[in-house]
């Protein structure tokens, strides 16, 4: 049984309310994403280096280890970075000091909401798992207003590893 793609006008803030399609007997990747805040320790690597492996605090290295070597659910974990925002997990970075605060979170904003409307435009995830501490939820604002928005699972505790990995497990990852 197929499903055709659903598709929804973008509301106020840009970010669409369709939910993707789903595969009978089984979850499509879509149906999940991560975000994770950026962390203060990182690779100090030269070159650009995946943003999954150029941060090295909070819970990335376990991220890492238990889905940075699989394609599919790597491609569904997004950071906040303090420095360009809204990235894919793949996204190359050079190495760079730069702390999330209060301004700094206000700049970013439009740009992590126009950000989240591209990446929501094919289908709004069911679950999206928050991993990052409060001042980036400044950057979800608009997400987090939204009446169309997904389930959110915000781990507050960039450290909160046993709490992450207990909502990955659920969702069978």
């Amino acid at each position: 049984m197929t499903t055709a793609p659903t598709s929804a006008a973008p509301d106020a803030a840009g970010i669409a309310s369709a939910r993707p399609p789903h595969v009978a007997g089984g979850i499509t990747p879509t149906k999940r994403l991560i975000i994770a805040g950026c962390t203060n320790r990182k690779s100090v690597q030269r070159g650009p280096l995946p943003a999954l492996d150029r941060y090295q605090g909070g819970c990335v290295p376990e991220l890492r280890n238990r889905l940075g070597y699989r394609p599919q659910r790597r491609a569904r974990i997004r950071f906040l970075s303090a420095e360009h925002g809204l990235i894919a997990a793949d996204t190359p970075l050079v190495w760079y000091d730069r702390r999330l605060d209060p301004a700094r979170a206000a700049f970013l904003r439009p740009a992590v909401t126009r950000a989240l409307a591209a990446e929501f435009a094919a289908g709004v995830p069911d679950e999206v798992l928050v991993i990052a501490e409060p001042v980036y939820l400044v950057l979800l604002a608009d997400l987090l207003a939204h009446p169309g928005r997904p389930r959110i699972r915000w781990i507050p505790d960039p450290h909160g590893w046993p709490q992450a990995a207990a909502v990955l497990t659920d969702w069978g990852w």
